[in-house]
């Protein structure tokens, strides 16, 4: 005997709802898999926290930090997106980008979000070495500018 053919409700790295044939509130599915994808196409998130903004804008993303409360218990690590009054949840993917703009920088998803450290400026020494430490100032500059490393 053939197994029945059996259909996934949801795609594989997101999570976004499928339409079956025949299937009614097709908008209710349709209207959450654009949100979603509104959510996650060029994603940006105001910040990570662990307790949801009492008053969020509509389309406020952020990341869900460990021991989350509120409305995102449960959510430890997911990007939260506030669509039409509610909170939609994803979870991240290895290979994933995000800008922070509370940092200025961009985040990695790689088994956890990476953040780059800024490096010290170079101090002390027995041979200071002006030209050097100037250029060594403006690649730290130049990388913080490109979302690389946290704006001082």
């Amino acid at each position: 005997m053939t197994d029945p053919i059996s259909f996934t409700s949801t795609t594989p790295r997101y999570g976004l709802p499928l339409l079956f044939a025949g299937q009614s509130q097709k908008e209710f599915y349709v209207n959450e898999a654009h949100a979603l994808t509104d959510a996650l196409l060029h994603a940006a998130c105001e910040g990570e926290a662990a307790d949801p903004p009492a008053t969020p804008a509509e389309g406020e993303t952020w990341l869900v930090a460990a021991a989350a409360t509120g409305d995102w218990a449960g959510a430890d690590g997911q990007i939260a997106a506030r669509q039409s009054g509610n909170w939609l949840f994803a979870a991240p993917r290895d290979g994933m980008r995000m800008f922070d703009r509370s940092t200025g920088q961009m985040l990695l998803y790689r088994g956890g979000w990476q953040r780059p450290a800024a490096p010290a400026a170079p101090a002390g020494g027995t041979t200071v070495d002006t030209e050097a430490r100037a250029a060594l100032a403006d690649l730290i500059a130049a990388l913080a500018s490109a979302g690389v490393l946290p704006v001082a």
